[in-house]
């Protein structure tokens, strides 16, 4: 259950609810939505079609399956207004864009893009669903704002399997950089104020994803391979590994990456600059990330103001721990993953009705944690 005292906070619920209102074109699966979105954050033990169902006073599933696959509603509109629902309360010029993917355990062989693939939540290779994510971190508190589904090639290859589920003909296999960088777009186009993008290194490694952040002016700080060539200031290539080993011990300090569950997460960080020809008032550098206990290396590639601290860039590298959290908090407390559909355009609906009531949470601390009057509800 959400630390959020949900009675108390209705009346904001009813704000985002009265936002996202117009996307319906009828006023039943505009209700429908209310009540499922009630469901979501309410403290039942499972939130399935049938419980929420349940909770709304429904004899059976059915008007709940119907908002999901069939409801005359725009979906990615309703993705948009959630986005800007975050950014009105959680916006700040230093706040950092995050990508991440999450998997979704599943059983069969027809939900959209469900195969044998690593998942991140297990840990293992496991029949799933994975989603790419977009979530946004400020110092006010952090929420997902966007989402895609990856179909692998075995999908998109068969047409026929896509159509059963659901999957749009113009819908082409897209890696999972590829989904990364269209969110980013979709947020940098909505002009969402953000001073820096971090990743981890299934993502960071990408070079033309770096690259295209670089012509956005977009700083960053990413994971990459400890194998990563990297060119130095004098136009050589060295591994990234070479170049921290190459260090004097004087070079790195111990810093927090932030607050943790358990106080500060301390780590040795050193950089070094990368690359030439900066452009004026902008730098590259190498970061690397010491574990105190073990002693192991975590690499890093970054962009931004030249005066970047070395502290700046080890918070910023921290910060991806705000996707993980919101992965855990929209699970738990808002039923991200314990969805009974299978076709795309539930998958969608069901996520992104998720991802408002996980912004809404997120909201109502922020405002808990500033003191303001809970808002009367409408």
């Amino acid at each position: 259950m959400t630390d959020v005292d949900v009675d108390r906070w209705h009346g904001e619920l009813d704000r985002l609810h009265g936002r996202i209102g117009p996307r319906f074109r009828r006023s039943e699966p505009r209700w429908r939505a209310r009540q499922y979105l009630c469901g979501l954050v309410s403290g039942l033990g499972r939130k399935n079609g049938w419980t929420l169902a349940e909770q709304a006073g429904d004899v059976s599933p059915d008007g709940m399956q119907r908002l999901l696959r069939w409801a005359d509603w725009d979906v990615d509109a309703v993705r948009d207004d959630v986005r800007d629902y975050v950014i009105e309360h959680l916006g700040d010029p230093a706040g950092v864009l995050i990508v991440d993917d999450t998997g979704f355990l599943k059983k069969g062989t027809r939900s959209a893009g469900v195969q044998r693939q690593y998942s991140g939540t297990a840990e293992r290779t496991e029949n799933c669903q994975v989603g790419v994510f977009l979530a946004y971190r400020s110092a006010k508190g952090h929420a997902l704002i966007d989402r895609q589904l990856y179909l692998p090639a075995s999908w998109t290859d068969d047409r026929d399997r896509c159509q059963a589920a659901g999957i749009p003909d113009e819908v082409e296999f897209a890696t999972k950089v590829q989904m990364a960088r269209q969110m980013l777009a979709r947020a940098l186009d909505a002009n969402v104020p953000v001073g820096w993008v971090t990743m981890d290194e299934a993502y960071g490694q990408s070079k033309a994803l770096r690259v295209w952040l670089e012509h956005r002016d977009v700083g960053y700080v990413v994971a990459t391979r400890r194998n990563d060539d990297m060119i130095t200031t004098t136009m050589g290539i060295c591994r990234a590994d070479q170049l921290i080993a190459a260090l004097p011990a004087r070079a790195w300090c111990r810093l927090s990456a932030g607050a943790g569950a358990h106080g500060p997460r301390e780590y040795w960080w050193a950089r070094v600059p990368v690359r030439i020809g900066w452009q004026p008032g902008r730098g590259h550098w190498l970061l690397a990330r010491r574990s105190i206990s073990t002693g192991e290396i975590a690499y890093y590639v970054c962009y931004g103001p030249r005066r970047t601290r070395l502290l700046d860039l080890a918070r910023i590298a921290g910060a991806r721990w705000a996707i993980e959290e919101c992965f855990q908090q929209a699970k738990n407390e808002a039923g991200l993953d314990e969805y009974q559909v299978r076709d795309w355009r539930a998958w969608y609906a069901h996520i992104t009705l998720s991802m408002a009531a996980h912004a809404w949470l997120s909201v109502a601390r922020s405002l808990t944690a500033k003191g303001e009057p809970v808002p009367a509800t409408t």
